[in-house]
């Protein structure tokens, strides 16, 4: 064991880490959101099941496991391989494992990817429910000294990672993100349904037969003012979960600007837009291996062509407008991506003056966001836009945001709407 531990230590010492001031996240690149064909591309899917090395089992036979492969290299030392569903794709290599021993023993998992290098910091849970980080002192990132650093992303990718973890008959979970599958979102929107001015509908389902809820929130029974809510586009974006959640949770709140709101605006909520990734533990894309987000203007796959279906019958022929539009989803760092539009939104503004209203309400906080014209509609806020006239942006949150400023900055971001779309009704 100390062998190895030396060994590792010796690769932390050229893992070219040093302590930097975090450059401003400028956001991804626009040649990102260009068109591409959306059209079914294969997919191959995870063998699951649990494998025996010694006394060691791992297992990847539950909703939202990754784990492609696993080698033993010595008594202590374990190595995972973990495969995206098909490339090209971002660089979001999620992974989720169990692990249990029959002996209680410390291992060493080394973390490793086909065509992609580490992200996310591990964290382990002994309940499936409960998601501490593991300690800094149990996970050394392996860095490429050669790899010349270009922009953001560069910066907070590693080669691989190793993993010290003390195992026993119990089960270990060992994942990128917290655990949010279909069944755990369907469980939160289950308290947001006790309350009266809220109700549920199946507006669809999945190419492998999963739900697509849909949630209604407001007491306006006409619908002549909606906005739109979606998220969980990509699979292990995680913490824009945790940002839709709470900023739904306070469009439900008892405050008196909450009630009356609700009383002139209906928001439509589709808290998991890509139940069949999530589950099958992707890294980024549906069954049919394509970038949902990619694919708000031809409508090749099934998932947004229910949104979109949806929305058009609640829209089209009616004197309904849909009024503002959010996508929830993750990256490197805290950003809102926006529209520049030539023409007035249905509700001109809101999001200029929102941003302000952010920023007085949470101190020492700057916003962070970067427009485009939707030109193409192939990204969910330029549909919203191009096709309803929706005020609507692209609400994403860091990888590594503290889940405390995620709940604050979500739960304001809601009053502060709330407020000022009643003001739009003055």
């Amino acid at each position: 064991m100390n062998k190895i531990f030396s060994i590792l230590l010796f690769l932390f010492a050229f893992s070219g880490f040093s302590q930097k001031i975090k450059p401003k996240f400028e956001g991804q690149a626009t040649s990102s959101t260009e068109k591409v064909d959306t059209r079914n591309h294969a997919i191959i899917p995870q063998w699951r099941g649990q494998q025996t090395l010694g006394n060691i089992t791992f297992d990847n036979d539950f909703d939202g496991a990754r784990l492609n492969g696993i080698t033993q290299d010595n008594d202590t030392l374990y190595t995972a391989i973990i495969a995206a569903e098909n490339y090209p794709i971002n660089p979001s290599p999620w992974y989720a494992f169990k692990v249990t021993s029959k002996t209680p023993k410390t291992i060493w998992i080394h973390l490793t990817y086909l065509n992609a290098k580490h992200r996310y910091f591990p964290k382990i849970s002994r309940d499936g429910k409960t998601w501490p980080l593991v300690d800094s002192t149990d996970c050394i990132l392996v860095k490429n000294p050669q790899a010349k650093n270009q922009n953001f992303q560069d910066n907070a990718l590693s080669e691989s990672a190793y993993v010290r973890v003390r195992v026993d008959h119990k089960t270990t979970w060992i994942a990128a993100q917290e655990l949010m599958t279909s069944t755990i979102v369907k469980d939160w929107s289950k308290g947001i349904l006790k309350n009266k001015f809220v109700s549920s509908e199946i507006i669809g389902k999945s190419p492998q037969n999963r739900s697509f809820q849909c949630l209604r929130i407001g007491e306006d029974k006409s619908d002549s003012k909606i906005m739109i809510v979606i998220g969980r586009l990509h699979p292990p974006e995680v913490t824009g979960q945790f940002a839709l959640q709470a900023f739904v949770e306070s469009l439900c709140m008892d405050s008196e600007t909450a009630k009356k709101f609700r009383k002139e605006y209906t928001v439509y909520v589709v808290p998991m837009m890509n139940p069949d990734g999530v589950d099958n533990g992707h890294w980024r894309h549906n069954t049919g291996g394509i970038d949902l987000n990619r694919d708000w203007e031809d409508f090749n796959q099934p998932e947004t062509q229910i949104v979109r279906d949806f929305l058009r019958k609640k829209l089209n022929g009616t004197a309904s407008k849909l009024y503002f539009g959010i996508d929830f989803h993750s990256t490197w760092d805290d950003i809102f991506y926006t529209n520049i539009t030539e023409k007035p939104t249905n509700m001109d503004g809101l999001i200029k003056r929102w941003f302000e209203t952010l920023e007085q309400a949470i101190p020492n906080y700057k916003v962070n966001a970067r427009g485009s014209k939707p030109v193409s509609g192939v990204i969910s806020k330029a549909f919203f836009n191009k096709e309803f006239n929706a005020e609507a942006l692209v609400y994403e949150v860091g990888d590594n945001t503290s889940r405390d400023f995620t709940i604050l900055k979500s739960k304001t971001a809601a009053e502060k709407l709330m407020l000022l779309s009643l003001e739009y009704l003055k």
